[in-house]
C-alpha cells in the first residue's frame, strides 16, 4: 500500500476489505485525527522499547508517513536515518534509535586509510545527535580483506578510542553492527559475537557498544537466546529478521521471535529494539503483527 497515491475514499475501501484492515485504520486514524483503539497486544506498555527501520518500508512509505503508521502501534522510534529526517521524526515525538553514522559496511574502522574521515565525519555527527536527543550512531568494521582477526581488532581499536571521548562527552553511544558473512554481506569483518565482544573490551567505554542484529547472527552462529544471555552487557540495540530471507518474523521462519524478545527483556534492557524486515504483504499488517509478537 502506498498511501501517497491513495484516496480518503479508497483508503476507507482499503480498510473495509483489505487483510490489513487493522493497521490501515491507525495509519487512517492519524491522517483524519480520529482516535484508535489500541489492540490487546500492544494496549500494555510492555517491557522492551520499539523501534523500526525505515528502509525496511521505504518503497511502501516515506518518512513521514513511516512515524504516521508506527506510532499508533507504539512504537516510539524510526531509526537509521541521517539528519535530513531527524525533524522529521522530532516532530511526530518520536526519537531516531540508531543514527545513521560515518562510512559504510564494507568499508569502516578495519581500515586505518579510512580512519581520518571517519574520525572527522563522527566528530560532526556526534554532537548533532546528541543536540537532538538520539541515544545511538551505528558504525561498522568494514570488510576483511585478508586482515587477520587481530589486525583488524588493533586498526579498529585505533580509530574508535579516538572518538569515543567525544561519546562519552555529547552522551551517545557508538554501535557497532554485527553481520553475517556467510550470506548476505560476503567478507565483512565483524561478524561473530566473540569478535565483537573483545572489540567492546578493548575499547572499555560504556559508550561503546554492539548492534546485535538476530537476523545475521542466526546465519552465522545461531545459539541467539543464549548468548544474548550471557554479552547483553556488551549490547546497545537489537535488530530482528526472519531467517532465512529476512522477512516478517512470524511462523514462516525458523526463529521463536516471542521467546527471544522475553530474554531480551529478562535482562533488564533499557534499549530499543528495530524492526528490520521487508514485509512481503501487506506492510502496515506485517509491522502491527511483529511488535504483538516482541511486546512482551
Amino acid at each position: 500500500m502506498n498511501t501517497r497515491n491513495m484516496s480518503r475514499r479508497s483508503m476507507l475501501r482499503f480498510m473495509a476489505g483489505a487483510p490489513g484492515a487493522a493497521a490501515a485504520a491507525g495509519l487512517w486514524s492519524r491522517l483524519s485525527g480520529q482516535p484508535r483503539a489500541a489492540s490487546a497486544e500492544t494496549a500494555g506498555a510492555g517491557r522492551l522499547n520499539h523501534s523500526v527501520c525505515h528502509w525496511c518500508f521505504n518503497s511502501h512509505y516515506t518518512v513521514e508517513e513511516m512515524c504516521e503508521v508506527a506510532k499508533p502501534m507504539g512504537i516510539t522510534s524510526v531509526e537509521l536515518l541521517g539528519p535530513n529526517h531527524w525533524d522529521t521524526v522530532r516532530d511526530h515525538g518520536m526519537v531516531c534509535a540508531m543514527a545513521s553514522g560515518p562510512g559504510g559496511i564494507e568499508n569502516g574502522w578495519n581500515d586505518p586509510a579510512m580512519h581520518e574521515e571517519l574520525i572527522a565525519e563522527s566528530e560532526r555527527l556526534l554532537p548533532m545527535i546528541a543536540e537532538y536527543g538520539w541515544p545511538n550512531m551505528i558504525v561498522f568494521s568494514g570488510n576483511r580483506r585478508d586482515l587477520s582477526d587481530e589486525e583488524g581488532l588493533e586498526n579498529c581499536v585505533r580509530g574508535l578510542e579516538q572518538i569515543v571521548p567525544l561519546a562519552e562527552e555529547v552522551g551517545v553511544t557508538v554501535c557497532i553492527e554485527l553481520l553475517n558473512s556467510r550470506r548476505t554481506h560476503p567478507d565483512y569483518m565483524c561478524d561473530r559475537t566473540p569478535w565483537g565482544v573483545e572489540l567492546v573490551d578493548r575499547i572499555g567505554s560504556d559508550r561503546f557498544k554492539l548492534l546485535y542484529d538476530i537476523f545475521h547472527l542466526q546465519i552465522m552462529e545461531g545459539d541467539i537466546i543464549q548468548t544474548i544471555r550471557d554479552y547483553h552487557e556488551h549490547i546497545g540495540h537489537y535488530h530482528t529478521g526472519g531467517v532465512p530471507g529476512r522477512n516478517e518474523i512470524d511462523e514462516t521462519q525458523e526463529l521463536n521471535y516471542r521467546a527471544i524478545a522475553e530474554a531480551i527483556a529478562d535482562t533488564g534492557f533499557e534499549g530499543y529494539v528495530g524492526q528490520e524486515f521487508i514485509p512481503t504483504g501487506d506492510p502496515a499488517e506485517s509491522l502491527q503483527a511483529a511488535i504483538d509478537i516482541c511486546n512482551v
